[in-house]
């Protein structure tokens, strides 16, 4: 069965007005109910009188039922059914009933076919085509020539017929030789006989080629014995180096057991060394984003402590020298010159050691040792220059005369004297 032939089946029922519906699905197993229904809708089809058995309960029935149907078939349509498919009612029962199927189908056809050029005559006796009626003038123009020239020819041949009937009567009426009989009977025996002869040879050449192919054909069969024979024998017999091929092939299942273990582990292990050396990668960048960070942060911690420094100085030079000093006595006399100090240029040069990237660990913790003795230095340095400005404050006015500051030259103060006071 192929899907061409279902499908044909069922567009060919459908035109032929089958009330079912038929699926393709339908013959995928033995549908025996639906192909009694489709048989006897084909049978009332093609002859409506016609009675048929309806009954497909029991075996004996369907059997009954099937021959019923391809008898009437062979009889009437001369349509040759297998009723052994038919019986099986799947995909090669639906091959028979499209033999019955087609038959119908093309009836219908030229019916259809018939009506349509009835109808088409029909229409054409109310049309004028004058390229028809130029045509059919051709054809009869050319007939009546015809005519005419055969009607010459045969006024001529009757005319002869007056002397061609007396040479035909005593053609008619002269005797036979026997003579002329005997031997033209005599060429015809002969060829006969030469045509039986040369059959008879031809018969025995048969023969003896019957007997020499029937001779092969005994020779090939004693070889064909004579083989399964042979091959009996070696299939009973077991080879010398069986034993050491099945040793062999268990070697071989243990090497591959051992290979396939080993790949596995080794998978396994490349998997961990991948996932090891992802987890170092990324402990690297963190540190690295740790170290930036920490160098960031000492910067700003240092330039914070760089500033509150710078104010502490500022605001310890801005205290007054004498607090029992009179309003007027301070008004008049001229204002203390503010210490400057160069700390930025003196931090600057010994305060930061590295570059601004991170780096390995150990400059870095180079970097941060030399920031703390920096600091450390810078501490001691204006503990001892607060300790300066506090002596300052409490000599007078001479020794602050006297002494240069410490950052830089001061400018000279005005002499005091006690009458000031």
């Amino acid at each position: 069965m192929s899907f061409r032939d279902l499908r044909n089946f069922t567009e060919m029922m459908r035109a032929l007005g089958y009330p079912r519906l038929i699926s393709m699905e339908n013959f995928r197993t033995p549908n025996f109910t639906l192909v009694a229904e489709i048989l006897i809708w084909l049978v009332k089809r093609y002859e409506p009188q016609m009675d048929i058995p309806t009954d497909v309960d029991t075996e004996s029935d369907r059997i009954f039922f099937i021959k019923a149907v391809a008898q009437f078939m062979a009889t009437k349509a001369h349509i040759k059914l297998n009723t052994k498919r038919l019986y099986q009612a799947d995909g090669y029962a639906v091959k028979e009933m499209l033999k019955i199927t087609s038959v119908l189908y093309s009836a219908m056809k030229t019916k259809e076919m018939a009506l349509g050029d009835r109808v088409e005559e029909d229409n054409s006796k109310f049309k004028f085509d004058l390229g028809s009626r130029v045509s059919d003038l051709k054809v009869a123009r050319q007939l009546a020539s015809e005519i005419t020239s055969k009607g010459a020819s045969l006024y001529d041949l009757l005319g002869k017929e007056v002397d061609l009937r007396e040479m035909r009567t005593a053609a008619i009426a002269r005797p036979l030789e026997i003579n002329e009989t005997e031997k033209a009977l005599r060429a015809a025996i002969k060829e006969v006989l030469e045509n039986v002869e040369k059959t008879k040879d031809m018969l025995n050449n048969v023969v003896s080629d019957e007997t020499s192919l029937e001779a092969k054909i005994e020779k090939k069969k004693q070889e064909l014995e004579r083989n399964q024979k042979r091959l009996q024998t070696l299939q009973s017999v077991r080879p010398a180096f069986m034993d050491e091929y099945e040793k062999i092939e268990e070697e071989l299942q243990k090497q591959y057991e051992t290979f396939v273990e080993k790949f596995r582990n080794l998978s396994f292990l490349e998997s961990q060394l991948e996932e090891y050396h992802r987890l170092e990668q990324e402990r690297f960048e963190e540190a690295e984003n740790t170290l930036r960070m920490m160098q960031h942060k000492l910067r700003e911690e240092e330039r914070n402590q760089m500033k509150s420094s710078l104010k502490d100085e500022d605001s310890d030079m801005d205290v007054p020298e004498d607090e029992g000093s009179d309003s007027d006595m301070d008004e008049f006399r001229p204002p203390k010159p503010r210490p400057t100090r160069n700390t930025m240029a003196g931090r600057g040069a010994a305060r930061f050691i590295g570059n601004m990237q991170g780096g390995d660990s150990d400059e870095t913790e180079d970097s941060e040792i030399d920031v703390d003795e920096d600091d450390e230095e810078d501490e001691e340095g204006e503990e001892e220059e607060n300790k300066d400005l506090d002596d300052d404050s409490l000599e007078g006015p001479t020794s602050k005369t006297s002494r240069p500051a410490r950052g830089g030259m001061r400018p000279p103060l005005l002499e005091e004297s006690d009458n000031d006071f």
